[in-house]
């Protein structure tokens, strides 16, 4: 097996009491930072419950302002942003953020940086020790627990930032290109590791990124933030599957 590659993930079985994904709506949405100009305006965009929502545009076009104001940092400028038909107004536990940069608390070891939204939710020590590991098992890590970040590489940090954001069991999980520093193999590993990885929790996921091949691979669906278009992606995920008239198609709203 190659350095960089993902190795095999320890599946857990699924969940009973996993929480159904959220339903995320942007209604006549107006994007940007207060005082300035919008970055999208007129935004309608459905998130369905369970489903991983590949989000492609061209750079500048307000992806990263779409996670944040979904997240509840940024509020809209205009229209209304909902979570299962409630206004969005701040951060929620049940939203996790996931980045380019790892994010990862240097002076915590793996495991600790995993628990640690269970920390902040007060979650019994033995409780969190459980769920930490058994997350890091499911990326691959169970041997690296005792790590700290400066001694894991980039796919590794990765494979525990994603770790740390389900292992809160959130409803959404907003990413922003978290792939986009790693090379290609490791890329490939990391995004075959979330579709694994994903399987079972219920979350919806908005995944933000500029690689088409990764927003087909990924995503139930792609929205195009250029035209306002959301297309359907057909399965199975495989990478051999001929996609190349959908490809064509997003290329061309770049």
């Amino acid at each position: 097996m190659s350095a960089h590659a993902a190795p095999p993930t320890t599946r857990l079985p699924a969940a009973a009491t996993a929480p159904p994904g959220a339903a995320l709506r942007l209604d006549g949405v107006r994007l940007g930072h207060p005082g300035g100009r919008a970055v999208l305006d007129g935004l309608d965009l459905d998130v369905r419950p369970g489903e991983v929502l590949a989000v492609v545009g061209p750079s500048g076009c307000g992806k990263s302002t779409l996670l944040r104001t979904l997240a509840g940092l940024l509020p809209p400028l205009a229209g209304a942003v909902t979570q299962d038909g409630a206004p969005v107004t701040r951060p929620a536990a049940d939203r996790a953020l996931v980045f380019q940069d790892d994010a990862l608390l240097p002076w915590r070891t793996a495991r600790a940086n995993v628990e640690l939204p269970l920390a902040i939710r007060r979650v019994p020590r033995a409780e969190r020790r459980r769920t930490a590991a058994g997350w890091l098992a499911r990326v691959g890590l169970a041997d690296h627990a005792h790590k700290l970040p400066h001694q894991l590489s980039g796919g590794q940090r990765q494979r525990i930032q994603l770790a740390r954001a389900l292992a809160a069991r959130p409803r959404a999980v907003l990413m922003d290109e978290p792939f986009g520093a790693l090379d290609a193999q490791t890329r490939a590993g990391m995004q075959d590791l979330l579709v694994d990885v994903l399987a079972g929790t219920g979350a919806t996921v908005v995944f933000v990124t500029h690689d088409v091949d990764e927003a087909l691979f990924v995503g139930d669906r792609v929205a195009l933030l250029a035209t306002g278009a959301v297309l359907d992606v057909p399965g199975p995920r495989d990478r051999s599957a001929d996609r190349s008239t959908l490809r064509t198609r997003i290329l061309s709203s770049l």
